[in-house]
């Protein structure tokens, strides 16, 4: 169930003052750390905005990122079936992991199509950069119509492979066309998540 302002006290901190949190990589679906909230800390998370767990080690609230300013932005928050336990997902400012990572739990712990919403914001950051040094940032520089033509053309050499029966190619033709349509996206003012949208509004 979907938490609001309005919906906290359905969260059963009758079991225990301190329930497990859970928090997620709204765009990327990465688990990014767990801690616990009390129902403070639940109230305080919804009036920043930012994620507040209660430390057990300082024995108090703490926000995500207050020293390292790493916030975690709260996009939603849920609870199980039970109640008992809470998951947020949010967008990471920064690495989350006091050891610099995207995860406290490593990078094995990264679902493997996550990594194109990390594409996605890799080509957001550069965008702008120098196109002399960046293959990207020159796509953006050049005209609508050049990344049109890298689409279309990337569209036909990946039928051309699949009609080889060559998979290898296949595959490395796929990943130029899903590079570029994501660059026409950026550059509409889409992203990867409309297109998602679109699916799942099909899928009903």
């Amino acid at each position: 169930m979907q938490l609001t302002k309005e919906n906290l006290t359905q969260v059963d901190f009758a079991k225990s003052e301190l329930i497990p949190a859970i928090v997620q990589d709204a765009r990327t679906g990465v688990i990014l750390m767990q801690g616990f909230m009390n129902q403070e800390s639940l109230e305080v998370t919804f009036e920043k905005q930012k994620v507040t767990f209660y430390s057990r080690s300082k024995n108090r609230l703490w926000t995500k990122g207050e020293t390292s300013e790493n916030y975690l932005e709260v996009v939603s928050v849920h609870t199980d079936c039970d109640y008992d336990s809470i998951l947020v997902l949010a967008n990471p400012l920064g690495p989350t992991c006091h050891l610099g990572t995207q995860s406290c739990f490593g990078d094995a712990a990264k679902p493997s199509l996550s990594f194109l919403a990390q594409l996605e914001q890799v080509i957001v950051e550069r965008k702008n950069d120098d196109p002399e040094k960046s293959y990207t940032a020159s796509l953006f520089a050049k005209d609508l119509s050049r990344s049109c033509q890298k689409v279309g053309e990337e569209g036909v050499e990946v039928a051309l492979a699949a009609m080889k029966h060559d998979n290898n190619e296949l595959t490395n033709e796929s990943a130029d066309l899903l590079y570029h349509l994501i660059v026409l996206l950026q550059r509409q003012g889409l992203e990867l998540q409309d297109v998602v949208a679109c699916l799942q509004g099909r899928h009903k």
